[in-house]
């Protein structure tokens, strides 16, 4: 397999490394951040994190812990998350799904938690009271889901232009993407057939679902069993002859056709600046929301061939990343 790479990435500028505060002789305390999350610890996604953290001078170990716990589901962010609280955890970490915010938000008693808010919007959804000052002890980054839920239909629109119904898929965690896509599906003219998944299931039997529409596109949202899954799922998919339009560049990389969404690596790199600020002194209630600048577009020509599809030229030249 080869493959192409063309990366060109928004993002806030690095901050510059400054020593710590845990690295200071005056207060030698470690700094410990608390985060539970469904990827194993080795994930690359948190090696970003920790690479950032160690450019910002945080060595594990010496000045910094890393005190993370994996869960298999969303259900047991709760009980986790009251586990690290009781760790001395200096700062809170809440990634992707607002069940994990509201699981740090029970327990963390006024200490400060910095998030991805990937699935759902923190200003809507009332947990801070404005993207320039949250007023409260949270703060972090926060990705509008939705319009880019809708934006996932338009390219299935465009990839595959005689199509005329699209698969929706969705889990408990992921119903308002749901039905953002729904309603741009029938607005471009699309029937939107929805696919109900959970985790630890027969992805094969749950795409069966699309047997009578053999070829036609199907959606995959931003959640954690999709992200986790996602190997299975192409497989799943890959078997049943369907393309695929993903919102992690991860689930291209593990074979579906299209992703396009955040570029999640990155803003788990960005989000230790964030937790340097705090652990430097910064109040999160006054510390702004970023809106992620990040956006990354793959395709993976190689399931393309698998299933008899071609993409049009102009497509594939916008992708940041084709694998052939």
């Amino acid at each position: 397999m080869r493959r192409r790479r063309f990366i060109a990435l928004l993002g806030a500028a690095a901050a510059a490394a400054v020593l710590p505060r845990a690295a200071s002789a005056q207060q030698p305390h470690q700094l410990r951040v608390g985060f539970v999350g469904m990827q194993p610890r080795e994930s690359p996604l948190y090696g970003n994190f920790l690479r950032r953290m160690a450019e910002l001078g945080y060595q594990e170990g010496r000045n910094f812990t890393f005190d993370y716990v994996q869960t298999p589901s969303v259900e047991g962010y709760e009980t986790n998350y009251r586990e690290l609280a009781t760790r001395q955890v200096d700062v809170f970490l809440a990634v992707g799904n607002e069940h994990a915010l509201q699981a740090a938000l029970a327990v963390a008693q006024g200490r400060p938690i910095a998030f991805l808010a990937v699935d759902f919007d923190p200003l809507a959804k009332g947990y801070i009271t404005s993207l320039s000052r949250p007023g409260r002890n949270v703060t972090g980054i926060f990705v509008r889901q939705l319009e880019l839920a809708a934006k996932r239909v338009e390219i299935a629109r465009e990839a595959f232009p005689r199509s005329s119904v699209v698969g929706v898929a969705f889990d408990a965690t992921s119903r308002e993407q749901r039905d953002a896509t729904a309603e741009a599906a029938r607005n471009l003219g699309l029937e939107p057939r929805m696919i109900a998944l959970g985790g630890e299931r027969d992805y094969a039997g749950a795409f069966g679902a699309m047997a009578d529409a053999r070829g036609e596109p199907i959606v995959l949202p931003a959640g954690p069993i999709f992200l986790r899954d996602r190997a299975a799922i192409a497989k799943a998919l890959l078997e049943r002859g369907i393309p695929s339009i993903a919102a992690f560049r991860e689930n291209m990389e593990a074979g579906a056709l299209i992703s396009y969404g955040i570029d999640l690596m990155g803003l788990f790199y960005d989000i230790a600046n964030y937790v340097h600020q705090i652990a430097r002194g910064a109040k999160p209630s006054d510390m702004p929301i970023e809106q992620s600048p990040r956006f990354y577009m793959g395709a993976n020509l190689k399931t393309a061939a698998a299933l008899g599809v071609s993409l049009p030229d102009a497509f594939i030249a916008r992708a940041n990343e084709v694998i052939e």
